[in-house]
């Protein structure tokens, strides 16, 4: 029996070693509870069922180890029925261990589940409250069930039914040899309610957590380390293009407030009218006045879209048909020397024949070609 106590102890600790691996609330002071226990128990064996049932109750106090096992401290008193120097004629002290086998089997989701089933197995201290002299002393071991109802949003609540048979490990052992002895034992049934303490995780119960190996810590770490250093950099842009946005606003700002010289362009007036003389009756045009058509030559090159109008004039002296003739041919005389001689084109030149001229008061200065330039 000491082995098999010793070996379930060894399961436990390499169980709930390997179980805080993967739970969270595993602190000392994490996962207790407290419970009152009432019911009955009867004789096992060789007595009436139900009419040598008598009142049991008790307290305890367990801690949850891992989400699977855990250890209690339990006290259980058993009501005398018969006449006795006290109230009691047995009272049982027992150190339990306890296997939740929703969780062995199914496997812990994070938080208790409505119902579940746990198996208790535990030995303690048995004491008869015997009538005359000397109570008796003896050890007993349990073996039972708790069908566990956890209620609330929290869990903190649990109430369970618990069957169980308590067997008296002294009794008869001398006579038969046998520990586990049917006519030395009980049968137990209870109710209690179980109160759980809040864990150092929030709850009233184990959180479960998610395990990282190194190198998935690693590989975390470096994937944190490079997402900061992504949000460094892009700070840094951000603070380049508030700089850019600053600047181009006070450039802006300077722009919309600068003063703009206004430049006044005056356009000067184009060649005036060019006056070209011929002498009396002639039509060709002598060299002193070629200067004067170059002129309108030169103006013309520097503006290809000028055009000039050509009226050619007479003195009085003749006949009207004469000088009508005269003065078409003096206008065509300098056409010719623009066209010929400076390359303009002739349908920038228009030359009219105007007959006697009366611009000037002197009848012999109306002998003239004058020269008009148009836009």
């Amino acid at each position: 029996m000491r082995k098999s106590i010793i070996l379930l102890a060894l399961i436990l600790g390499g169980l709930t070693a390997n179980a805080q691996s993967v739970v969270e609330g595993t602190k000392v002071t994490d996962n207790w509870s407290v419970e009152v226990n009432a019911g009955a128990i009867t004789p096992l064996t060789h007595s009436a069922f139900f009419k040598s049932m008598r009142p049991a109750f008790g307290v305890g106090v367990s801690k949850q180890l891992t989400p699977i096992f855990g250890l209690g401290f339990q006290g259980m008193g058993y009501i005398n029925t018969t006449p006795s120097k006290t109230s009691f004629d047995a009272s049982d002290v027992s150190l339990l261990g306890k296997v939740n086998l929703m969780n062995l089997f199914a496997g812990y989701k994070g938080e208790p589940r409505l119902f579940e089933v746990e198996a208790v197995a535990g030995m303690g201290w048995l004491h008869y409250y015997v009538n005359g002299d000397g109570d008796q002393n003896t050890w007993s071991t349990r073996l039972g069930l708790n069908f566990n109802f956890n209620l609330g949003e929290s869990k903190a609540w649990t109430l369970g039914i618990k069957p169980a048979i308590v067997y008296d490990m002294q009794g008869t052992y001398p006579e038969t040899k046998s520990r586990f002895n049917a006519n030395n034992a009980g049968f137990e049934l209870t109710v209690g309610l179980t109160y759980h303490f809040k864990t150092s995780n929030g709850t009233h119960h184990f959180a479960k957590v998610r395990v990282y190996n190194q190198a998935e810590i690693d590989g975390l770490n470096s994937s944190i380390n490079a997402l900061r250093s992504e949000v460094n950099n892009k700070d840094g842009q951000i603070s380049n293009a508030n700089q850019r946005i600053n600047g181009l606003q006070e450039e802006l700002e300077a722009c919309r407030t600068k003063v703009v010289p206004v430049e006044t362009v005056v356009k000067t007036a184009r060649v005036p009218e060019s006056i070209i003389t011929f002498r009396q009756g002639k039509s060709s045009v002598d060299a002193s006045q070629l200067p004067n058509v170059e002129r309108v030559a030169s103006y013309m090159k520097k503006y290809a879209d000028a055009k000039v109008v050509i009226k050619g004039y007479a003195s009085p002296e003749g006949s009207v048909e004469v000088n009508a003739r005269i003065a078409a041919a003096r206008a065509e005389a300098v056409k010719t020397i623009l066209v010929n001689k400076y390359k303009i084109s002739a349908s920038r030149i228009t030359a009219e024949g105007q007959g006697v001229g009366d611009m000037f008061t002197e009848p012999d200065w109306n002998r003239v070609s004058i020269c008009t330039i148009e836009d």
